[in-house]
């Protein structure tokens, strides 16, 4: 597969002045925006909405059932995050659309051999789910990097990061206790309703306008990488490389957590039983990110946008250790935390989706495109979500998943701060050293 989607330029030189100009126009702007943030809504749709539910008293191996399913779609997932290093990083414009949609078919079909086959037995179909939506996220943003206004592209897609995960949830807890679905079909049927709403979407995307002559100008021309182009890309920023790697790790960790197990945090905080509450604690994050970061699109100064990215970084970390040190000493109620929280993480988790990588490419010219280095970080950003969970499970079976989440979230912004911090002095000495050059 990944064979036949490699060899050309994935956004190749326009032909003619028309074609350029399209590009530039905000009405194209605004719907690969739109386009893309519904494609990956949808796709949550698929992953998600079996968190909703606790699957209370079950239990295989010593283990709990839901940890057995978190695991598992994980583990899927971040097998996908490994193929995908080569896979996204060869991708060609041809054959997207199909790609997108023949993933997420095979994840719903996973869903509905959960709901038939009893479990434990069923725990396969969700490394099986797992699989294919690990890809969706880098075929998607092929359609929107190396553009003037891929900050606002990109926000628009990250932000569903943010307010998908509780959306689905909340219409996944509407099944169950609405329409009567158990936890095991309950997944499946909530695909059922985001299907058709995910291929409109796709095929509105499939046909999003190249970048054009102006955006390959400011930002570079994006294209697949060979082998040698990966290897030379890691020697080039091999320390910056691997201190922002282990902050996302830390930041995936804890997204991780708060994405798969907020159903047990809030009914041990007493908000059981309302699906509101995924939704309504996640919606201030998502209008903060998408207002906030998009602002970085008038920095034109790739070497600037690096440092700036770096700072959002450093100030969603901070607020993570401050809404969360406060909320230890009963000083902040459990939404206020967690809408504070929120935006605190995804102020420093969006900015490694889409933005830092962006800007790092466009800083210094380098060839190739996003999807790799992304995906370099996301395998082991979820390897990392992986060991956590396994050490949360067998270690430490007292703590409560509230519990546990204060404790993660203040380790991993501390350590975080100091990873990001080292990294700000060597991408500014670096920037230097370029520019010196160039001057």
């Amino acid at each position: 597969m990944a064979s036949s989607l490699s060899g050309t330029a994935i956004f190749p030189k326009q032909k003619t002045t028309h074609e350029a100009q399209i590009g530039t126009r905000p009405s194209a702007v605004i719907l690969a925006a739109l386009a893309a943030a519904a494609t990956y809504t949808c796709m949550y749709a698929f992953r998600k909405p079996f968190t909703a539910a606790t699957f209370e008293g079950l239990v295989f191996a010593g283990v709990t059932y839901k940890v057995w399913l978190v695991v598992a779609q994980v583990l899927g997932y971040m097998a996908s995050k490994f193929y995908g290093i080569r896979f996204i990083s060869e991708l060609k414009m041809e054959g997207r659309y199909r790609s997108i949609v023949g993933l997420i078919g095979f994840a719903w079909l996973s869903l509905l051999g959960f709901a038939l086959v009893p479990p434990p037995w069923n725990i396969v179909f969700m490394f099986l789910n797992g699989i294919p939506l690990g890809l969706i996220w880098g075929i998607v943003f092929s359609y929107l990097e190396g553009r003037r206004s891929t900050e606002l592209l990109g926000v628009a897609l990250s932000s569903t990061f943010i307010f998908a995960s509780g959306f689905v949830k909340s219409i996944g807890t509407w099944v169950m206790v609405d329409c009567g679905q158990s936890a095991f079909w309950m997944p499946f049927v909530t695909g059922a309703v985001f299907i058709v709403p995910l291929a409109g979407a796709a095929w509105l995307l499939d046909r999003t306008p190249p970048p054009d002559r102006l955006d390959l100008e400011a930002r570079s021309e994006r294209r697949p990488m060979t082998g040698e182009e990966r290897r030379a890309f890691l020697q080039k920023f091999l320390l910056g490389i691997v201190l922002l790697v282990a902050a996302y790790l830390l930041l995936t960790v804890l997204r991780d957590l708060r994405d798969n197990f907020a159903a047990e945090m809030w009914k041990e905080l007493g908000y059981g039983g309302q699906p509101a509450i995924f939704t309504k604690t996640e919606l201030p994050a998502t209008v903060v990110i998408l207002v906030g970061l998009s602002l970085l699109i008038f920095v034109k100064n790739n070497h600037k946008a690096l440092l700036f990215n770096h700072l959002s970084i450093l100030l969603g970390m901070v607020l993570v250790f401050a809404s969360t040190l406060l909320f230890s000493k009963n000083l902040l109620s459990a939404p206020l935390w967690a809408m504070l929280n929120g935006v605190g993480l995804y102020l420093a988790y969006v900015p490694f989706n889409c933005l830092i990588f962006e800007r790092l490419i466009a800083a210094y010219r380098q060839p190739g495109n996003i999807g790799f280095i992304m995906y370099v970080a996301d395998a082991i950003g979820y390897l990392g979500s992986v060991a956590v969970l396994l050490v949360k499970e067998f270690w430490e079976v007292q703590v409560t998943w509230s519990r546990f989440l204060v404790g993660a979230n203040l380790w991993a912004s501390v350590l975080g701060i100091v990873l990001v911090g080292v990294s700000v002095g060597y991408f500014f000495k670096k920037s230097k050293i370029t520019q010196e050059r160039l001057a």
